[in-house]
């Protein structure tokens, strides 16, 4: 589904930057554009920046179903800021409905990941996709293997081995003279 990203340009609380900018919306099934100035409210301008694709895979269920069941169903949008000065300052990236998704992309620090609210209709839409291919995964209690690992210490008790430190190491053994 098309979803146009609305972001919304206010002054800057620094004087290092000029301005701020946070995506506030989306719109489902909006056309094609590209920072196209949808209002202006005094400093605050609202741009319609992009239309990206929110495409929705069955593997990623349990993520949607997450995110649908949060207190504030969300959508999220990736930016990522622009080399030079010419042109939109942010480029979306991709919008998704997956906040693991969302998570990856902000761990690497690169780009910038807004949480916007869901609106209802795109609530519905993906709750429809969840329910037509969700599938609970069958628990399985992992077995241990039979076999022992931990009876092996390599060198430890050695006799051949000189180690007159070794805590492991039998007095007898030392007092004997099998050690050099």
């Amino acid at each position: 589904m098309p979803l146009g990203v609305v972001v919304r340009r206010t002054p800057g609380v620094t004087r290092w930057a000029a301005w701020a900018w946070k995506a506030v919306s989306v719109l489902p099934g909006a056309g094609q554009a590209r920072w196209r100035e949808l209002r202006s409210d005094g400093d605050a301008t609202d741009y319609h920046a992009a239309t990206p694709l929110l495409e929705l895979h069955g593997a990623e269920t349990e993520a949607y179903l997450h995110g649908i069941s949060a207190r504030v169903p969300s959508v999220y949008v990736v930016m990522r800021p622009t080399e030079g000065s010419e042109g939109p300052p942010l480029d979306v990236v991709l919008v998704t409905a997956s906040p693991y998704e969302a998570q990856d992309y902000a761990d690497s620090g690169e780009e910038i990941v807004e949480k916007v609210p869901m609106p209802e209709g795109l609530v519905a839409w993906v709750r429809d996709f969840v329910e037509a291919y969700h599938e609970d995964e069958v628990f399985k209690k992992r077995r241990r293997d039979k076999t022992t690992v931990g009876q092996a210490e390599d060198g430890v008790g050695d006799p051949r081995i000189a180690q007159l430190s070794d805590v492991y190491r039998s007095p007898q053994m030392i007092r004997k003279g099998r050690l050099h």
